[in-house]
């Protein structure tokens, strides 16, 4: 009897089953959600980016920053100390590297607005100590030392927090970031040159920070390495990388002098430009968009720069820029770009066969890499 009941209850089920099926295709669907756009949502808020435009460097630097002083206050306030990141991309090339003047103009506006201490530091694809000397920064500590300065070499400190790259196969590997340069406790200043490139176009804010935070070996150390090299493994990766790099950094500022800017073989073996700007922002994604307008470069082509934007670390739509001080206009000089620059675009087309090591030169001396 139980076992009737069984499959009696076996049958009514199946019969049940068909009927709920039947009901279900007979009964209108519900709407399908729209589906999302394919672009990536816009950033709402406005951003400020300060051209100051003169004769005299540190001057530039100063006016520049000042501008957009109430801005840089509220963002400085909790800080323990401020970190300036220059460029020596070249520690024997001035033209190439952050000048002594810049320095002071960033300090002489720090010594009115912050009051704890300020380090200056650097990881140099060469030897950052080497740097310091060459481009008399010793006399820093001296004429600024109610602010405590203190130059670091971020190789020698070598405190590091790891992050994934993609490899040239686009496997991912891990990459050591100065600490420094991601300490929340430390309101970073990103002081950067404008500059060509040989691999990404232009070298502004963004590509001082992201390139000068991987490590390489100490002085004296062996075996050497750099995790600098990790970023020349193809177009498209290079731009990639600086992305996912820039999300972990700690942004406070971006100031770019364009006193002497360099154009042609940039970031190292270019000629003078004498722009005589300084730019300055709280966005550093603003601010190198800016700089790339005053260049006369198309933004467009700075992948990582449109990347970060598309991502919303950043500014990147115009309309949404408010340029305060000099107009790009009026301070709007046609860089000459790298000898390179059409297979350096080729990142924005269809995947195609470039030598991966596009940009990538062995150090020699100061060197350089990239």
């Amino acid at each position: 009897m139980a076992s009737r009941l069984g499959r009696r209850s076996l049958f009514q089920l199946a019969g049940a089953a068909a009927l709920l099926r039947r009901s279900l295709a007979a009964a209108p669907l519900p709407a399908r959600p729209p589906i999302p756009p394919s672009q990536f949502p816009a950033v709402e808020r406005r951003s400020t980016v300060a051209i100051a435009q003169g004769a005299d460097r540190r001057q530039n630097v100063y006016d520049a920053l000042k501008a957009i002083d109430e801005e840089l206050r509220e963002k400085m306030k909790g800080k323990r100390y401020v970190a300036i990141k220059p460029n020596f991309v070249d520690s024997r090339t001035q033209l190439a590297s952050s000048h002594a003047d810049a320095m002071r103009g960033i300090l002489d506006y720090l010594a009115e607005s912050f009051t704890g201490p300020v380090v200056i530091a650097e990881s140099s694809a060469g030897d950052t100590r080497e740097a310091f000397d060459n481009f008399s920064y010793g006399a820093l500590t001296t004429e600024y030392s109610q602010q405590q300065i203190k130059l670091i070499d971020l190789n020698d400190e070598a405190k590091f927090e790891t992050i994934a790259l993609l490899d040239a196969d686009l496997h991912i590997v891990p990459c050591r970031l100065a600490a420094r340069l991601l300490d929340p406790e430390a309101f970073v200043i990103s002081s950067a040159v404008l500059k060509t490139h040989n691999t990404v176009i232009a070298s502004l804010s963004i590509k001082n920070m992201v390139l000068g935070a991987p490590l390489h070996h100490a002085n004296g150390e062996t075996p050497q390495w750099s995790d600098k090299r990790k970023y020349h493994v193809g177009l498209r990766q290079t731009h990639y990388n600086m992305l996912v790099t820039a999300q972990r950094l700690n942004w406070g500022a971006s100031l770019i002098d364009g006193f002497e800017g360099m154009e042609g073989n940039g970031p190292a073996s270019g000629t003078a430009v004498p722009s005589r700007i300084a730019i300055a922002s709280t966005d550093y994604v603003a601010a190198d968009r800016v700089a790339a307008e005053t260049m006369g470069i198309d933004p467009g082509w700075l992948g990582y720069v449109k990347y970060c934007g598309q991502l919303g670390l950043g500014q990147y739509d115009p309309a949404r820029i408010d340029v305060i001080g000099a107009k790009i206009a009026d301070v709007r000089k046609k860089y000459r770009m790298h000898h390179d620059i059409d297979r350096e675009l080729r990142w924005r087309g269809p995947m195609t066969e470039v030598p991966f090591n596009l940009g990538w030169t062995r150090p020699q001396g100061g060197g350089r890499l990239g």
